[in-house]
């Protein structure tokens, strides 16, 4: 399975989303993030991430007899490439914008259910805007996200520091031709 197939899976998307940042987490912190996930889609999913190359074991240690295992994210294999993107048909961008949209709600509606979850407070955000943009103004704002961005991706857990999901998408929602007055 291509790392395609193996990101495109809403379970299997939370699991590197709950990894990146530098986290080593055993199956049994990963259920424990992914409440609404029965244990057994859980370690299954982490098994086909294993295989496929998107996840390492960090450590192994007996516990009771059996073996507990932490994983990691292998970053070089955790992200789908540009040119993989590009060659993407139409259907395959519906189903991989579904299975994130799936993901970011499920996600979203685990925050929600953790005794104490404060939206306003968390300063939780999801808002949308209508801009129109040149092509170089696209080029600029794309440009000046991932200057925003790119840094803190690096960052790893801390006491001070809490894990975020941040979702950009953006997609044209008019036809250029429109654009006239």
């Amino acid at each position: 399975m291509d790392t395609t197939e193996l990101l495109a899976h809403p379970v299997r998307l939370r699991i590197v989303h709950a990894l990146r940042g530098d986290r080593e987490m055993t199956t049994t912190e990963l259920c424990a993030r992914l409440p609404d996930t029965s244990k057994a889609t859980v370690y299954r999913h982490v098994d086909l991430l294993q295989h496929g190359g998107v996840l390492e074991v960090a450590s192994e240690r007996r516990v009771r007899g059996a073996v507990e295992r932490r994983y990691r994210l292998r970053q070089e294999n955790a992200s789908i490439s540009a040119a993989a993107a590009a060659a993407l048909t139409p259907d395959d961008h519906r189903r991989a914008f579904a299975i994130a949209m799936t993901a970011l709600a499920a996600e979203f509606g685990a925050y929600l259910d953790r005794p104490g979850a404060d939206p306003a407070g968390d300063l939780v955000g999801y808002r949308q805007h209508a801009i129109w943009l040149s092509p170089a103004e696209l080029t600029d704002l794309i440009g000046e996200l991932r200057a925003a961005i790119l840094p803190r991706l690096g960052h790893t857990p801390a006491p001070d520091r809490t894990q975020h999901l941040l979702s950009p998408i953006l997609f044209p929602i008019g036809d250029s031709r429109s654009s006239s007055r």
